[in-house]
């Protein structure tokens, strides 16, 4: 096939992807996987695999997180409508696994809306970054400009909007750390962002690493990105729940890879309750 062929089907593909998209109601697809963590009445909480997008978009029209869930749950998600997004309540990126929660009523959905609005969910990420993070627990507090030069991303800038972060570092080796990771705003990229910005940008991050520090891990070409822990209330409740997502193999893979040794709670088997419980929050302020 000719050059100019394959230019052709590639835009015969994007105007296609995007008649389908104007439709609004996302394509059920119930033969992508999707591991379920918890099912009721009111959420559907699930464990994203790496490499799945987390709603329709150009080139993904039936193969994000949306269409696996409308392929077993689309009575419930098509009455929260395109108002509400089809009952999704935030997004990773796609390189990204671990915990996503979906509204499965309208008011339950508008119920945790307003939790992630007011930052009340707490998000736990576990993340494989270059050496060793100074200090090695901190606080974050870098403001974020969102860029687009062809590639949309943030920078560092004392205009941006106010972005928060606190880690802490787990284990380590002479080449990388595993850091536990709270955010407590939701910007784009924010982690990776911030990470690079206490010099230990996430492993195998092309957009965010330093020179020379994108490199892959164990054959895998992705950064390694985990939200492992989301907590909240339920609707007429004060208590908060907490759902806990175990960690990609191709996660525990890389870490050994580097010579970091997981936490034996940390992986998979068992639940048991979350490490917050046993770290103090840190408190210095990273420099702006």
């Amino acid at each position: 096939m000719t050059l100019r062929k394959y230019s052709a089907a590639g835009a015969d593909r994007r105007a296609r992807d995007s008649r389908q998209l104007a439709q609004g109601v996302p394509i059920p697809n119930a033969r992508l996987p999707l591991e379920i963590l918890h099912l009721d009445d009111e959420y559907l909480i699930i464990n994203k695999p790496v490499g799945m997008v987390s709603q329709p978009g150009l080139g993904h029209i039936d193969d994000s997180v949306l269409n696996a869930a409308f392929g077993r749950f689309s009575h419930a998600l098509r009455t929260l409508g395109a108002r509400r997004d089809w009952g999704l309540l935030h997004r990773l990126d796609k390189p990204t696994s671990g915990a996503m929660v979906l509204g499965l009523t309208p008011d339950s959905y508008d119920h945790l809306r307003k939790l992630f609005q007011n930052r009340k969910v707490k998000k736990e990420y576990l993340a494989l970054v270059h050496g060793r993070p100074k200090p090695a627990n901190g606080k974050i507090e870098a403001r974020l400009a969102e860029t687009d030069t062809g590639v949309k991303k943030v920078v560092i800038s004392g205009a941006g909007q106010e972005s928060l972060t606190y880690y802490w570092t787990l284990a380590q080796s002479d080449q990388a750390s595993l850091v536990r990771i709270e955010i407590v705003t939701g910007r784009l990229h924010q982690i990776r962002a911030h990470m690079m910005f206490v010099g230990s940008s996430l492993i195998g991050d092309n957009l965010y690493a330093a020179p020379g520090k994108a490199s892959q891990v164990h054959g895998e070409s992705h950064f390694y990105l985990h939200c492992r822990m989301l907590q909240f209330a339920y609707p007429n409740s004060k208590d908060e729940r907490r759902f806990l997502a175990p960690l990609p193999a191709t996660f525990i893979a890389a870490a050994q890879n580097v010579g970091v040794s997981i936490p034996p709670a940390l992986v998979p088997h068992g639940t048991g309750s979350t490490i917050a419980e046993s770290l103090r929050e840190p408190t210095r302020k990273a420099h702006r």
